[in-house]
Parts: C-alpha cells; sequence; structure tokens
C-alpha cells in the first residue's frame, strides 16, 4: 500500500519558538486591521493561538491569513449584530450575521451552559456563520463548568455533489468538526477532536483510499455516516437552508454555516465527584493496563497528548513551522503588522 503524505498536525521538523503572548498581539492587530473590533479580535485570536499551542496547527494563527482576507474581502462581516432569533428553557439559536463562526458560538456556548445549569441540558445553535474552527474550543468551556460538551459544525450542500465528474466515492463525503469533551478530575480530560473524515487532514490519492476501503470498509461506513450525522446536526438543525437565512448569506457569502453545541450539565443527572472519579478510573486503567498503539510509547487517549503539549509550548514557545511561517509573512506584508518571531 502506498503510504499518503503526513498530515498537517504533525510536529514540525524545521521551526522557530514564538511566544503566546506575542502572538495573540500579532493576530489580534491583523483582524483589527481587517476591520475587527478590539474584543472581536482578541477573542478569535485567543481561540487560534489556543489551536496553536495544542499542536492543532491547521486550525491554529495559521488561519489568520485567509480569515482576514475573507473580512477584507466583503465575504465575512467584520462588524456583526448578533441576535437570538429563537429560544426555549433549553435550547437558543443565533443569527451570526455573516461573521466567523467563533464569536456565535461563543455566545451560544456560554447560553447553552446556562441552561443546562438550570434545566440539566442546554443547546445552543448559531446560524449564518462562517468557519467556527476546533470544535474543541467550545466543549472545552462546557468542561470549565462542570459539563460534558459535544459540538459540530454543519456545511450548505453537503451530499451534493451532482456538478462533479466523475462522481466522488461516498467513502470520502465530508469531513465536518466535531468534539466530545468529557471533564475528569486528576487525569487529563478526555477529548476526542477533530474531523469526521477517516483520514483526517492525510493527503492522500483515489488508488490509496480505495485499497485501503477494502481492508477496513467498517472504518469508511462510520466515517462517512458520523459526517453525514454531523452536518445535520450543526448545520440543518441550525436552520442554514431556510429561505430568510440563505437570502441574508448573499450579503455575506462566507457565512453560510451552522454549528451547534450540546451542554450535559453533570450534577443534574449524577453525583459529580462521583462522576469525575469513575472518568479518572476509567482513564488510568486503560492507560496502565493496554498496550501503546504501534510507533508510540504509552497508552494515551483522546486530548492528553494536546494538553502536554500546551505546557511545552508555554514553557519554550510554540514550534512555529514553515507552513505557519509563510502565512504570518503573507498577512504581515499586506496588512503592515510586524511578524511575531525575532529576526523575521
Amino acid at each position: 500500500m502506498k503510504k499518503p503524505t503526513e498530515g498537517r498536525n504533525r510536529p514540525p521538523q524545521k521551526y522557530v519558538p514564538v511566544q503566546e503572548k506575542r502572538l495573540l498581539a500579532f493576530a489580534t492587530a491583523c483582524f483589527q486591521k481587517a476591520g475587527l473590533d478590539e474584543p472581536h479580535a482578541s477573542l478569535i485570536s485567543r481561540l487560534l493561538v489556543n489551536s496553536d499551542l495544542r499542536g492543532v496547527r491547521s486550525h491554529g494563527s495559521q488561519t489568520v491569513n485567509g480569515y482576514c482576507s475573507g473580512f477584507e474581502q466583503g465575504h465575512l462581516n467584520p462588524r456583526p449584530n448578533l441576535q437570538v432569533v429563537h429560544e426555549t428553557p433549553a435550547t437558543v439559536v443565533l443569527d451570526g450575521d455573516g461573521t466567523l463562526g467563533y464569536l456565535p458560538m461563543v455566545r451560544a456556548t456560554e447560553l447553552a451552559i446556562a441552561k443546562a445549569k438550570e434545566t440539566g441540558l442546554g443547546m445552543g445553535l448559531a446560524r449564518h456563520i462562517g468557519h467556527y474552527g476546533s470544535a474543541g474550543h467550545y466543549t472545552r468551556q462546557c468542561m470549565e463548568q462542570g459539563c460534558v460538551g459535544f459540538s459540530a459544525q454543519g456545511y450548505p450542500g453537503m451530499g451534493n455533489a451532482s456538478e462533479r465528474t466523475p462522481k466522488p466515492s461516498i467513502g470520502s463525503f465530508g469531513n465536518p468538526p466535531f468534539c466530545f469533551a468529557i471533564p475528569s478530575g486528576r487525569e487529563l480530560p478526555l477529548v476526542l477532536d477533530g474531523g469526521t473524515y477517516i483520514l483526517g487532514q492525510v493527503q492522500h490519492s483515489p488508488e490509496y483510499v480505495q485499497e485501503l476501503f477494502e481492508r477496513i470498509p467498517e472504518a469508511f461506513y462510520r466515517s462517512f455516516g458520523l459526517a453525514a450525522i454531523s452536518s445535520v446536526l450543526g448545520g440543518t438543525l441550525a436552520g442554514i437552508m431556510l429561505p430568510e437565512v440563505t437570502a441574508k448569506a448573499k450579503r455575506w457569502p462566507g457565512g453560510t454555516l451552522g454549528g451547534m453545541i450540546l451542554a450535559i450539565h453533570v450534577d443534574s443527572v449524577v453525583p459529580k465527584q462521583a462522576f469525575l472519579a469513575e472518568v479518572d478510573r476509567m482513564i488510568r486503567d486503560l492507560r496502565t493496563t493496554h498496550e501503546p498503539m504501534p510507533g508510540t510509547d504509552r497508552a494515551l487517549l483522546p486530548g492528553a497528548i494536546d494538553e502536554e503539549r500546551l505546557q511545552l509550548y508555554r514553557r519554550e514557545g510554540i514550534h512555529y513551522g514553515e507552513m505557519e511561517q509563510a502565512s504570518a509573512r503573507e498577512v504581515s506584508q499586506r496588512l503592515g503588522i510586524p511578524l511575531p518571531w525575532d529576526g523575521a
């Protein structure tokens, strides 16, 4: 089997160390230059740098260049007027007014958590938004408030490939972001954060996909099934297909997406300390009684490596690879913002 090239979230072999505060200041200045007010610019920058700190390079500050271009070119609204369009005791739907998904989803998550603390469950949805980045931003908000979190983003037209020739394989259908986050006590939390596609961000050829499908068809069935479900929960449930929403998207064409966050307040259904202790036991038992995956030296669950890398990068500086540097240089030159590392 021909091996694919590496995914974008492997640690870079060559890098410059960039301090967290300088990268935050750089990203914030870029967004402000692109038209955002300071609180909005700071919020997006904080979330993007959080992804950098966790080694999620694909959804970190290397996206600042593209995002700023979206604001500069009028595809995204830099000064949105967020509105609650529907609300019940357990649910709330926000209209993001054509801006990036970060601010609307943070607000939707705050409201969902408040509702979860009242009713046990809270769901926040946002529509008329752009890309919302890593789904883990919003589920981690839930964890910090004693909740289990689940989030997904949905895209319009997923499944419609009528104009593509030849037809694409359903095995490579969609890769919407989704995340489950479960709080723990002493152990690192359990956070499954990524896209639904089995191959993730790994580049591949049709021949590679076909060969892999023949070996593990069940994995592909689960993959495109999860993609379809995530898209419906993150997009259709948010109402991205409604005529009044699609009409608004003509003004801000980058705002055609939706997002969903579900918060489950642990203490509303089971004593919180007992829950955290049992999650700790499960994580500890899996780590100590199972062999690591081939090519690794520890049996870790999703989320553990992210948190370890965060501590490392806060000590040493973020390992800013060639991909990130190229993107930063482009937006720096266009907007006149000094680069955030020494000797640039």
